[in-house]
């Protein structure tokens, strides 16, 4: 059983939908008994570092998704999902994160005829030995929408990057733990692929 946590932010359903399709058995939960009998976990995210890491707190699912991560689960984080694995964000002065990576996150810096968001699709670049991107190609697009970028103590823990005016780190692989900016479950077969691959590390 996958458990996608539900905080009461992300495109949970659409997550859902994506691994039915693919034949996996997922759940929506906010119950923290769900996510650790779970086998797989999904913290999907849409919204403000801080008002999430307040509702994840709130519900006492801080402390189950660092024990699932810390016993060796495979984990995904999408979008805030991605985000919310570190420290701190210029988008929440004060806020604490999960911590279970060290750095922060960044607005993404401006450029000439660039937006912010950066909302759209964007090829990526990657680590082929990372699991959840096996066999998706070279420099896959991506569909992206977000105005902050990790920014890692550690650089070896980033498996892909994008580039939007400057390069910008877009996903993340230590262990069984993954998380990615983009959204895998609205980009297309390739995002499928890797949905695939993680639901049957």
């Amino acid at each position: 059983m996958i458990t996608i946590i539900d905080y009461g932010a992300g495109n949970l359903r659409s997550v859902e939908k994506a691994l039915e399709f693919l034949g996996f058995s997922a759940k929506i939960s906010a119950e923290p008994s769900d996510i650790l009998a779970a086998d797989k976990i999904i913290l999907p995210g849409v919204g403000a570092f801080g008002v999430c890491m307040d509702s994840i707190r709130t519900a006492g699912l801080d402390r189950c998704i660092r024990e699932s991560v810390e016993k060796g689960k495979p984990f995904l984080g999408i979008c805030l999902g991605l985000q919310l694995l570190f420290d701190s964000s210029e988008e929440s002065p004060g806020a604490k994160g999960l911590s279970i990576l060290k750095g922060g996150n960044k607005k993404i810096p401006p450029a000439p005829g660039l937006k912010i968001p950066h909302m759209g699709w964007n090829s990526i670049t990657y680590d082929a030995n990372c699991p959840i991107f096996k066999g998706i190609g070279d420099e896959p697009y991506m569909y992206f929408v977000h105005s902050y970028h990790i920014a890692p103590d550690d650089e070896s823990v980033v498996c892909a990057k994008t580039q939007y005016g400057s390069e910008i780190p877009v996903a993340v692989w230590q262990g069984n733990l993954f998380a990615t900016q983009f959204h895998p479950e609205k980009s297309g077969d390739i995002g499928l692929k890797i949905l695939k691959n993680f639901g049957s590390l």
